[in-house]
């Protein structure tokens, strides 16, 4: 197996964005949670970049780390160490008082459960209005940007709607504009398309590219749905607490191609395998499995390649080696 050492299209492909720094910088980033004597690691030194203005996805399986990155990212945990900066602003020593601060004018968050967006006894005008009204920002101007944004989720008929009178894609829609009411540069969607059908999950999607477009909103989406390469330019999949790849877009593709089936990722797609600060990478387990490569392999540099061999007889190797310390021959 051979890795070109080539330059990446990634910084003539991604967005463009405002300023040469990034709006969200992690780098070496860990998470430890600590339940009586038991530490389970949910980031093990992970490193990634987005850049203001960006659309982009985080996938993963169950337990690799992402909604541990969500929550870091929108001030709701602190991370056990790293580097974290959101707008520059370094969430690893903030005060409580600066977070609160943080969350309020900063990021915005678009949860997949209803509950967590928005309350049932309030029509849905009430509900956006409300974070606007506990930052103390409410006004004649304010209202008017209220009545503006659930214009932009198109629901500017169910303004006075309850959620018990409004479908589950409804809901939802409410939910992004409570996310946007104090304008904040970055929105957090966790899942936000788990709940509702395919036709609805489209128009959400569809939605947020609207709202990056007019608003300039950074938005960073964790979902398990895999039509979301079709609907964001950036796909970063988190694996081990670490970042393994990076999808980019290349082309626009239609969600209907996607979905039937017609679309091969890589025609309309680059995938790139990520390293880390340290220079590490994650390679693919398939290719992993498909070389017999276990715990070593032989580095060589050829040109403009490095090639990584398979080590011939290591796992009988590894084996003889194990036996050989357990009867105390080593």
């Amino acid at each position: 197996m051979a890795l070109r050492a080539e330059p990446t299209e990634s910084q003539t492909t991604a967005p463009t964005s405002t300023s040469d720094e990034p709006l969200i910088f992690c780098e070496n980033l860990v998470k430890i949670y600590k339940v009586a004597d038991l530490e389970a690691v949910a980031l093990q030194g992970l490193d990634l970049q987005i850049q203001k203005g960006e659309l982009m996805a985080i996938i993963g399986n169950s337990g690799s780390g992402k909604s541990t990155l969500l929550n870091i990212l929108g001030g709701l945990d602190r991370p056990s160490a790293g580097r974290v900066l959101v707008g520059g602003r370094d969430l690893l020593k903030m005060t409580e008082g600066q977070l609160v601060k943080y969350k309020r004018e900063v990021v915005g968050f678009v949860w997949q459960q209803t509950a967590r967006n928005m309350l049932p006894y309030l029509t849905a005008i009430e509900n956006v209005e409300l974070p606007m009204v506990i930052s103390g920002n409410y006004n004649a101007k304010q209202r008017a940007w209220a009545r503006e944004l659930l214009e932009v989720v198109g629901l500017s008929g169910r303004m006075k709607h309850k959620l018990s009178e409004m479908s589950g894609g409804e809901q939802q829609r409410v939910a992004i504009a409570i996310g946007l009411a104090n304008r904040p540069p970055l929105l957090l969607a966790d899942e936000p398309t788990g709940s509702v059908d395919t036709k609805t999950a489209a128009t959400i999607f569809d939605m947020f590219r609207h709202i990056r477009d007019q608003y300039g909103t950074t938005i960073v989406i964790v979902t398990h749905d895999p039509k979301v390469m079709s609907k964001v330019d950036r796909v970063v999949a988190i694996r081990d607490g670490k970042t393994a790849t990076e999808t980019i877009r290349r082309v626009a593709i239609d969600m209907a191609d996607f979905a039937a089936g017609s679309i091969v990722l890589g025609e309309t797609h680059d995938e790139f395998v990520v390293l880390d600060g340290a220079g590490r990478l994650q390679i693919p387990r398939e290719y992993l499995d498909k070389l017999s490569i276990k715990k070593k392999v032989r580095l060589e540099l050829d040109d403009d390649q490095i090639i990584i061999r398979a080590i011939p007889g290591e796992e009988e190797d590894g084996k003889r080696e194990t036996t050989s310390r357990r009867w105390g021959l080593r």
